[in-house]
């Protein structure tokens, strides 16, 4: 069951491995205590730590490294004055990179962030561990849970409607408090949205990141198509507007499910849709949604043999890419998809790290890449209305208690689980 434990010592440090092994320095040099603690807020520097609860640190998986999954205690701050405290049910596997504080992905078992590309990847070492990125894998960011208590300051006049008892998610504001915790801060509480009783937790605990992001991208893609048939009215109306989409991990399968939705609600027909899928079981799961292309990215291939190949599934060149891989193999490919004139669309996350690599490249073709941020409140609550209403379908997910975070990581490296994995903390339903 689990924990949930009130104590007046600010700083303990009972820390455990979930794996069973006794060595905790990768936990402590990776993830201080400090680093769990909330940040400093000017106009109130002093925080109030008379709670414990459980946070799980999953680092990130490097050779000859064991274990990556522990199990700590650290102190949760008071409930703040004009914000709400939420009692986590689930969470997400996601990470944020460290050398990009304030960016957060989504990880699944068919994720392009894990293995898609790593024969090519030069990771980051971590200085204390070889081969270990600098980075962490801290899920719970995407949460969902109900509100435990609210701050002082909040009345009926300024609550947002909010309640204790009240089922939620939260979005992903940029001080979100790393890791994996049965409780999580919220300074204010325009950063709650609350889903109502017929969505699953599990399903809202998908929302706050990778699906608001992959709606975001279908978003931009649609002002971009919405431009490009407005200049082919006069001169070939019939002409379809393609967009490719590049891999099937949770962001990938996510965008092309809320893409079909979109496009076909606002009565945008003449766009097509196809889908490169750069693993087996992602081909599998793309080909279960309609309407929509499928190109297997087989990396047996030769690039001119894969660009001929996506070009012929695609009808030619496609007008938009909106790519969630994470490398410049991925991005020089579809940039090589892409017609002239056309837009790529890639996370804020690897724009800094790609975009001065291909301006070059992108200004000799006349393409533009645009870096996609993390969606808004807005959209995020009205993303939670039309997956609660089943208008938009989430991609598959499997559900695992806490207490299997460690064999939930080592399934996701191996690619042994189907679209996205949950865990959950409390059994609320």
């Amino acid at each position: 069951m689990p924990v949930d434990i009130c104590s007046q010592q600010q700083h303990t440090n009972m820390i455990s491995s979930l794996s069973g092994t006794t060595d905790t320095s990768l936990s402590l040099n990776a993830l201080s205590l400090t680093s769990a603690l909330p940040p400093t807020d000017p106009d109130h520097p002093h925080h109030n730590m008379n709670k414990l609860c459980r946070q799980v640190s999953i680092e990130s998986p490097g050779p000859g490294v064991k274990n990556c999954v522990f199990n700590f205690f650290v102190p949760i701050e008071d409930t703040p004055a004009h914000g709400a405290r939420i009692k986590i049910v689930c969470a997400g596997a996601c990470y944020r990179r460290r050398d990009r504080a304030n960016s957060i992905t989504s990880v699944s078992s068919v994720s392009s962030e894990l293995s898609d590309y790593c024969p090519s990847v030069t990771s980051m070492s971590s200085p204390a561990h070889q081969g270990i990125r600098e980075g962490s894998f801290f899920p719970g960011f995407e949460v969902a849970g109900v509100i435990e208590s609210l701050g002082s300051e909040i009345t009926e006049a300024n609550n947002c409607g909010l309640r204790i008892g009240q089922r939620v998610i939260v979005y992903p504001f940029d001080e979100t408090p790393a890791g994996y915790a049965e409780l999580l801060v919220v300074p204010d509480l325009k950063y709650i949205v609350p889903i109502p009783d017929s969505l699953p937790m599990e399903e809202a605990a998908m929302l706050p990141t990778g699906a608001l992001l992959a709606m975001h991208a279908v978003f931009k893609a649609q002002a971009v198509v919405t431009e490009i048939l407005n200049q082919r009215a006069e001169t070939d109306p019939n002409k379809k507007c393609k967009i490719l989409i590049v891999g099937t991990g949770g962001l990938a399968l996510w965008a092309v499910r809320i893409a079909t939705y979109h496009f076909a609600s606002t009565g945008a027909h003449n766009v097509d849709i196809t889908v490169a899928s750069l693993r087996d079981e992602g081909f599998r799961l793309a080909t279960e949604i309609k309407n929509v292309s499928v190109v297997q990215w087989n990396e047996c291939l030769y690039e001119p043999q894969l660009i001929e190949r996506t070009k012929d599934v695609c009808g030619g060149p496609v007008d938009v890419v909106i790519d969630f891989g994470t490398t410049s193999r991925s991005l020089h490919r579809s940039m090589h998809c892409l017609s002239k004139g056309g837009v790529v669309l890639i996370s804020e996350e690897v724009a800094e790290k790609l975009l001065p690599k291909f301006s070059r490249l992108s200004n000799e073709y006349q393409q533009e890449i645009i870096p996609i941020s993390n969606g808004t409140v807005e959209q995020l609550a009205e993303l939670v209305e039309l997956v609660a209403s089943r208008k938009i379908e989430p991609p598959p997910y499997s559900v695992f208690p806490c207490e299997q975070a460690a064999e939930v990581i080592q399934k996701l490296i191996n690619s042994e689980i189907p679209g996205r994995a949950i865990l959950r903390f409390h059994d609320i339903e």
